[in-house]
């Protein structure tokens, strides 16, 4: 678009037939267009130094022949004379488009002849204007009847701007915040919890740090050795609900030594059928492979225990008390033999390599409430029953267990002294190609007894069983956290086991099960 006064181009205007009308350009406008040609245009059609047009006879009908002003356009120009908001109206021939209706033209130089041929004064006669087409003006110049009000004012009700549409909607009227809720008072009846776990108990705190300090060292070529500081497990079957840890004692945690127990959970077979195995394990003190040979005894007796769980979940169900005792005892000197085997085989003092073992049998099948114990070495087995301890561990003079309703007494070995088998019932020969393996140096435990709801059975290893023996505060503590009518969780049963007693510093490996 060129500026006023200066001499359009045909390239100027092109876009702006091709955008609205899709026609051809009409090149530029044959007319002069400089601003004397505009001023002498305009000194044309009024009197001669007055700038006022002249006067005509009211009964003249055709208006007097006048010079066509260059930006009017001519008799002959076809074309609407209104558009939308907001955009030009189209030029007629793709001539220049026409000024915006809200921005007055600037007034050119010479006086106001100009501005006299849009504008006629009082005096004249509006005749001359009626004369010409409607159509024929440019909506953005053509002057408007009503009185009052200048052209720019006018032309702004007509047209607004381009930037506020007409028909926008108004801005929303801002909300005012809603006030906040008011809130009530609520009396909340919490639950009566049971205590929580305490640091300690006696006379004063334990000598160590109550967390691990020192790791143990690694051989980066054996990090199987490696043994974890905890382990934390627990299931739930049947109508008992298993809890079990262990725990590094402080004393090996100050040291940076390894811990010495081992634990190990495992549940052969599937559905009433099952058969849940608890073994523990404690190396023996100041021996550089404590903590394997611990592990290694437990991995033995759960062979055995899992090769021979259908008969031994079959003689729990049946209460055969007599075969339960004889073929238990059978897999675990077996177990502990292999356990001297293997010592001798790495070169190792098997009085160095040996370690106490206790287990616990459960039975998945809910109407059986049978629960058998046995093993080697000391260590401690009790019952919480209506809020008191009791000390169950067979001893070694005993009779193993007092008798348990249902139990059988079928013959443990065969009238020529055989043992009979767990796996096949079978009697067994002593091996001309094997030795018969050494008996242990401890006793065989064994202990089999019916289980009450509401009961808690605790099978530990020794740095349980002595606090809880010689600090009778440790117990009262375990009384209240465990005689809730909700077995605890996994953190609560570690929390629970890990109270410590000034004296006793030992690794600590406990199973519990609670009874519904």
């Amino acid at each position: 678009m060129s500026q006023q006064g200066g001499r359009p181009t045909g390239h100027e205007d092109d876009w702006w037939g091709q955008l609205y009308d899709d026609t051809e350009d009409a090149g530029p406008a044959a007319a002069p267009d400089s601003l004397d040609d505009r001023f002498a245009s305009a000194a044309g059609t009024v009197n001669t130094g007055t700038g006022v047009p002249a006067p005509r006879a009211a009964e003249e009908d055709t208006p007097p022949t006048r010079s066509r002003a260059p930006w009017e356009p001519t008799q002959s120009t076809t074309g609407p004379t209104n558009f939308a908001p907001g955009g030009d109206p189209p030029r007629p021939g793709g001539g220049p488009p026409a000024q915006p209706a809200d921005t007055a033209p600037p007034e050119p130089t010479g006086g106001h002849a100009a501005g006299a041929a849009s504008d006629p004064k009082p005096g004249g006669s509006p005749r001359a204007w009626a004369a010409e087409p409607a159509g024929g003006r440019d909506a953005g110049a053509a002057p408007d009847p009503k009185p009052g009000g200048t052209p720019q004012a006018r032309a702004s009700e007509t047209h607004p701007p381009a930037e506020t549409p007409v028909d926008a909607a108004p801005p929303p009227a801002e909300t005012p915040p809603e006030p906040p809720p008011t809130r009530t008072p609520t009396r909340v009846d919490l639950p009566t919890l049971p205590p929580g776990p305490l640091g300690f108990v006696g006379s004063g705190p334990p000598t160590y740090d109550a967390e691990p300090t020192a790791l143990p060292a690694a051989d980066p070529d054996d990090l199987d050795d490696l043994v974890a500081d905890t382990v934390l497990d627990g299931a739930h079957y049947g109508s008992c609900t298993l809890r079990a840890a262990s725990v590094r004692g402080d004393s090996a945690r100050f040291r940076g030594e390894p811990r010495r127990d081992s634990l190990l959970t495992a549940r052969f077979g599937t559905g009433d059928h099952a058969l849940v195995l608890v073994a523990m394990a404690t190396g023996a003190r100041a021996t550089p492979g404590a903590h394997r040979a611990a592990a290694e005894a437990c991995h033995w007796i759960g062979r055995a225990v899992g090769r021979s769980h259908a008969r031994l979940a079959e003689d729990l169900r049946a209460a055969r008390r007599g075969d339960l005792k004889s073929g238990l005892h059978r897999l675990t000197d077996r177990s502990l033999g292999k356990l001297r085997a293997s010592a001798t085989e790495q070169g190792i003092d098997p009085e160095e390599y040996s370690a106490t073992l206790r287990c616990l049998l459960l039975p998945a099948d809910t109407d059986c409430r049978t629960r058998v114990f046995f093993g080697v070495g000391e260590g401690g087995l009790f019952r919480l029953r209506e809020g008191e301890w009791q000390d169950i561990e067979p001893r070694v003079l005993d009779v193993t267990g007092e008798p348990v309703v249902g139990f059988g007494s079928l013959p443990a070995e065969t009238p020529e002294g055989d043992r009979l088998t767990m796996d096949l019932g079978i009697p067994t020969p002593p091996s001309p190609y094997e030795a018969a393996p050494e008996p242990p140096r401890e006793p065989f435990r064994f202990r089999a007894s019916v289980a009450r709801p509401g009961d808690t059975l605790l099978m530990c290893s020794g740095g349980l069983a002595e606090p809880l023996r010689g600090e009778p505060e440790l117990c009262e503590y375990l009384t209240g956290r465990w005689s809730g009518p909700t077995p605890p969780g996994l953190a609560a049963f570690l929390a629970d086991t890990q109270v410590r007693v000034k004296g006793y510093a030992d690794d600590r490996t406990a199973a519990a099960v609670w009874e519904a």
